[in-house]
Order: structure tokens, then sequence, then C-alpha cells
């Protein structure tokens, strides 16, 4: 085969890699793009600020991602997932002492059945099982609350690191694209410097044997 049709085939071949990953670099682009402005309006919409660094409490200032955000308005997927462990999942834990909203539904049961006997049974102790259950009910809803918010948070969160991810695989088709063109047209300027005659891996020719 001729060196110069080599060269060519080559160097086509890597034109046409190049554009396929460009535009897979585009697509994901556009991805990342859609997640990031998604996440931000849907986060900007919930009106969600983090505490000034003055009014943080010493449980609150341990976290230093709450220290770094302090006072500003929510709008990222990291301040999502900041705002859901660091302050969320720290004043749940204070509200029931770490047991969920399910956990809760066990002595909040047991407590509805005895505040139902105690009413049969006219019981001395009625207003302290009501004001029990009352707490216990109160204390089930903010936790329901919370953990709603706290998930709602960390889906947004996930969601923002798809288009993190898609930016780097971008990036890395950009790149791909960048080096696969520098080759091709590297094979190119080659090709066309390539005496047309030149051949590539020829056979050599076998030596006549000299006569004596």
């Amino acid at each position: 085969m001729k060196r110069r049709t080599l060269d060519l085939l080559f160097s086509i071949g890597g034109i046409g890699l190049a554009v396929l990953l460009l535009v897979v670099g585009i697509v994901l682009t556009t991805n990342a793009n859609f997640a990031n402005n998604y996440v931000h309006d849907q986060l900007a919409a919930q009106h969600i600020s983090f505490k000034p660094a003055n009014a943080l409490t010493d449980e609150e200032k341990k976290s230093e991602c709450l220290r770094e955000y302090a006072g500003q308005q929510l709008t990222t997927g990291k301040q999502a997932e900041c705002y859901a462990n660091e302050f969320i999942g720290l004043h749940l834990k204070a509200i029931s002492g770490g047991k969920t909203y399910a956990d809760l539904g066990g002595p909040e049961s047991a407590l509805k059945q005895q505040v139902a006997q105690a009413e049969q049974a006219k019981a001395a102790n009625l207003p302290d099982l009501q004001k029990q259950l009352a707490q216990v009910s109160a204390q089930r809803d903010t936790v329901f609350k919370g953990e709603s918010l706290r998930g709602m948070l960390l889906t947004s969160y996930g969601f923002s690191e798809f288009g993190r991810k898609a930016e780097q695989g971008a990036l890395a088709m950009y790149l791909g694209a960048a080096l696969l063109l520098l080759l091709s047209l590297a094979g190119l300027w080659h090709a066309f410097r390539t005496p047309a005659s030149e051949t590539f891996a020829a056979p050599e020719k076998a030596k006549e044997p000299v006569n004596s």
C-alpha cells in the first residue's frame, strides 16, 4: 500500500472520530447545563438560606460546610447536601434522639392504645397520657417534615452530581477530539510531504547471487 494512501486513511478516520467525540461532548455539556440550571432554579425557589456565621450554635460550628456557606442562599447541589446532612440531620437527632419517623410510629401507636383504654376506664392518668401522645405526635410530625425536606435536598444533590459527571465526560471528549484532530492534521501534513511512489512495509527484493 502507498504510504500516502495509508496516511490519508488514518487522518480522515481520525478527523471523523474527532467530530464524533466533539458531538458527544456537546451533548454531555447540554445535559450538564440542564442539570445545573434545573437544580439551581428548584433550590432557589425554596428561598432557603444558611444561618449567618454569628448565629451558628457550637454544634453547628463544628461543620466545615456550615461555616463555609454561612449566610448564603441555598442554590447548588453541594449546598443542598450540606444543609440536608449537617443542618437538618443535626437538628433531627436533637429532636428525636436519632429516631426516624418510622421508629416513632411504635411509641405513638402504643400511647394511642393506652389513651383509648384510659378513656374507657376513666383513669386518673388520662391527662398525662394525652399529653405524652401529643408530644410524641408533634415530634413525629416534625421529624416527618424534616426527613421529607432532607430527602428532597439530597435528591437535588444527586441530580447535580449527574451534571458534574457529565461536565467531566464532556471535558474528556473535547480533549480527545482535540488530540485526534492534531494527530490527523499531522498525518495529512506527512501525507502531502511523502512521495507518491513511496510504499509502506514493502517486501525487500531478494538479492541475486553473485557468480564467481
